[in-house]
């Protein structure tokens, strides 16, 4: 498995990847092509496609703080879902440092939802009690009510508070 950062859309998988992004999450939980270009040379910022033997099996769009990682978006490809893909990007991604991950996922409130936690917590991830709220990334809609999972233990209702406040102007360009 290679992973490769993209800090530009030169690379020649980038809009292959884009498409995954645009397929993989709905509207109000993906960031729009223009910012993304604009935060993709950040330097916390990382856009990963994830490639095997040449084939694009995923994506990895996550932040690298000083004290957390924050995984913004993770996804397989489609045809290739099932077939533990996702589990091996996400352990190796888990293990390559020793910072915690946060990362959202949506209200047990469908089965879909409840798959992707339980899929999160086998691999060592704890769902956070706390509600979360992502602000819109488009004009005009409301904030994403959200959980965090974290890994590798909790968080608690201060350390969640302690990373919108610090991390969420630049992720979600809140004011200052």
């Amino acid at each position: 498995m290679e992973h490769i950062r993209l800090t530009d859309t030169s690379h020649r998988l980038f809009y292959e990847a884009w498409e995954l992004y645009e397929q993989a999450f709905p509207l109000e939980e993906r960031r729009p092509l223009l910012w993304q270009l604009e935060i993709m040379p950040h330097a916390d910022y990382h856009f990963e496609v994830v490639l095997q033997e040449e084939e694009l099996l995923g994506i990895l769009l996550w932040w690298g703080f000083e004290e957390v990682r924050f995984l913004e978006h993770f996804a397989t490809a489609a045809a290739l879902r099932g077939q533990g893909h996702g589990r091996s990007i996400l352990q190796t991604f888990v293990k390559h440092d020793k910072h915690p991950v946060l990362l959202e996922v949506e209200p047990p409130e469908s089965e879909i939802n409840r798959r992707r936690i339980r899929f999160y917590e086998q691999n060592g991830f704890n769902l956070n009690p706390h509600f979360y709220q992502q602000p819109p990334y488009h004009q005009g809609q409301q904030p994403v009510t959200l959980l965090l999972m974290s890994y590798p233990g909790t968080i608690s209702a201060e350390d969640a508070a302690a990373f919108t406040r610090l991390h969420h102007p630049l992720i979600y360009r809140t004011a200052q």
